[in-house]
Formats: C-alpha cells, sequence, structure tokens
C-alpha cells in the first residue's frame, strides 16, 4: 500500500515515529523535514494532490490539533481529510465519510494512540448505501 504523509513542524517527530512503526507502507513523504517552524498548508495541499493526481488512494496529515492542516486539504474538491483521535473516530470517518485523509492531532496523543488510529483507518472501508449520498452533497 503507498500512502502520501505530511506534517507541520508540530507533527513532524509523529509523522517519523508512523513510518518507522509501519514498514508494510510505501510512504510518499511529502514533509516537513524537521522540527524547524514551518507553514502547514504547504503540506496539506501536497498531500491532497497526491490523491488527486492518483499518486497515493490515500493520506494522513499531522499537525499540533489537527485542525489546521484538515481545514487546508479539504479546500480540494475530493479530498475528505478527517480528525481523529480514537480508532472509531478514524473508523467512522471511512466507514460513513468516505474519508481519504486521516488527520491526527500530534499535541493531544501518543505514539502508541497513533498506532491505533492508523490501523483503525487503514482497516476501515467505506460502506456507501445510505452514506452515498451524503457523500455526494459535500462538494460544492
Amino acid at each position: 500500500m503507498k500512502l502520501a504523509i505530511g506534517c507541520d513542524h508540530a507533527g513532524f517527530s509523529l509523522k517519523e515515529f508512523l513510518k518507522s512503526n509501519f514498514n508494510e507502507i510505501d510512504w510518499l513523504d511529502k514533509g516537513c523535514y524537521s522540527a524547524d517552524s514551518v507553514d502547514y498548508p504547504d503540506f496539506a495541499h501536497a498531500v491532497a494532490r497526491s490523491i488527486e493526481d492518483k499518486e497515493t488512494e490515500l493520506g494522513i496529515l499531522i499537525c499540533g490539533s489537527g485542525n489546521g492542516i484538515s481545514i487546508a486539504a479539504n479546500k480540494h474538491a475530493d479530498i475528505r481529510a478527517a480528525i481523529a483521535w480514537k480508532p472509531e473516530l478514524a473508523s467512522l470517518a471511512r466507514q460513513h465519510n468516505d474519508a481519504n485523509i486521516l488527520s491526527l492531532p500530534a499535541r493531544f496523543i501518543s505514539e502508541l494512540e497513533a498506532i491505533e488510529i492508523v490501523k483503525a483507518f487503514l482497516e476501515a472501508s467505506f460502506e456507501g448505501g445510505r452514506h452515498q449520498a451524503r457523500v455526494d452533497k459535500i462538494s460544492c
């Protein structure tokens, strides 16, 4: 599986931790590449474009709260970035909302929680059915 990943400075160490703990994933690392201060939209757009360009099907974004990076990614038409701080939220984002980007709040979860959240996101799939009509109404 190939997955895009990106973060800002607040998410850098968690990004590196996840990459080293999911060896079965072919990571497309869109940055950032250090803990030096950067602007999260740059990396949100890079991950979103990798999905739009069909380089990857899914992505993970990480910033301090998960909010800013999600907001930036969700400006892209076919991107559905969802913040999760529990595995159940990650599963539901995929199952009910067909989320294609998982956003993690690095300052509010532990590394072990992040592993469980990512696993839940990757193991879930879109249920379609009654959820499809709702997802179809998201784009403006």
